[in-house]
């Protein structure tokens, strides 16, 4: 564990840069949107009740000042009052963050509990059909738009064959297809990566000795392989996850899942500063957190990576 709390502690100042920039860029960005005054009041309010308005959001200030009073509410976990909720930012997300994170690691444990096995099994069977028709299919799957898997699964196992709900949440079908369909992309690099480590590995001088001892294939695989290409696999199964959180949005919208990508983007039509940037602040301390525990895995599993 010798020089695990310095590479842990520039992780963790990486973080907290990452943060603020993420915090910094979503604050202009809301800014440059537009006013969002006009949109909560009648085509034909007065000038002097728009300004009332603007006055009350604290809109009215000097854009440094309102950068100051923004990043001083962060800090205290205050994104503000939804335009739209009318009621505190953190509220309205906290609802819609849980939806999200069902889906994603719905989408996570589908994805690595099928691709790692699939991975393993083509570079056992490296070239025959099995290994062309597993990569052939991770090959589709890292290719295909995910709008076009999500509307192509409602087509065939929705309305064709009246499998599963086309869209919404409620009980374990309404599940289904959306991890399905947010979790292809993931499953098929989780599957393309695994492959490749595990043939690498099997490559080394060490799996041939282990061969040349007399040693059973399960043997081999399981002490041997594994364990040495574990570390690539668990680095990019685990940053899949941040991912997944993160390319929810179009899912999300394709199958009408009240989670917070699908939140963002309405609030971002109705320009609802406080919850976009409470949003978009807790997506990126959620992927974070993820990187972070990476590292943190990674450090322990690989002392190299700390000397480095």
């Amino acid at each position: 564990m010798r020089g695990l709390l310095p590479f842990l502690a520039q992780r963790l100042f990486r973080a907290l840069i990452a943060l603020w920039l993420v915090s910094t860029v979503v604050f202009v960005v809301m800014r440059l949107s537009g006013d969002p005054v006009p949109l909560l009041l009648p085509p034909d309010a007065p000038r002097s009740e728009m300004e009332r308005v603007r006055r009350e959001l604290g809109l009215d200030r000097p854009l440094p000042v309102q950068y100051a009073v923004f990043l001083g509410n962060v800090l205290r976990f205050d994104f503000g009052r939804s335009l739209h909720f009318r009621e505190p930012a953190i509220t309205v997300v906290r609802g819609y963050i849980l939806a999200t994170l069902e889906l994603g690691l719905t989408a996570f444990v589908l994805a690595a509990v099928f691709a790692v096995p699939i991975g393993l099994l083509s570079a056992m069977k490296r070239n025959s059909a099995l290994d062309h028709a597993a990569m052939s299919l991770a090959l589709i799957g890292q290719a295909a738009p995910t709008f076009f898997l999500g509307i192509l699964f409602i087509l065939l196992l929705a309305l064709k064959a009246d499998l599963f709900p086309t869209s919404g949440r409620g009980g374990w079908l309404h599940l289904v297809l959306p991890a399905l369909t947010l979790g292809a992309f993931t499953m098929a690099s989780i599957a393309r990566l695994t492959r490749s480590a595990v043939l690498e590995v099997l490559r080394a001088d060490y799996i041939r000795t282990a061969r040349a001892k007399g040693l059973g294939e399960a043997v081999v695989v399981a002490k041997h392989t594994l364990r040495n290409a574990a570390i690539p696999i668990l680095t990019i199964t685990a940053l899949q996850f941040g991912t997944l959180l993160g390319g929810a949005v179009v899912t999300e919208t394709v199958f009408a899942w009240p989670g917070i990508g699908r939140l963002a983007v309405q609030s971002i039509y109705n320009r609802d500063y406080p919850v976009v940037q409470c949003t978009v602040f807790l997506a990126a301390v959620m992927f974070i957190v993820i990187n972070f525990a990476v590292d943190l895995l990674y450090g322990v599993l690989d002392p190299r990576a700390r000397a480095g």
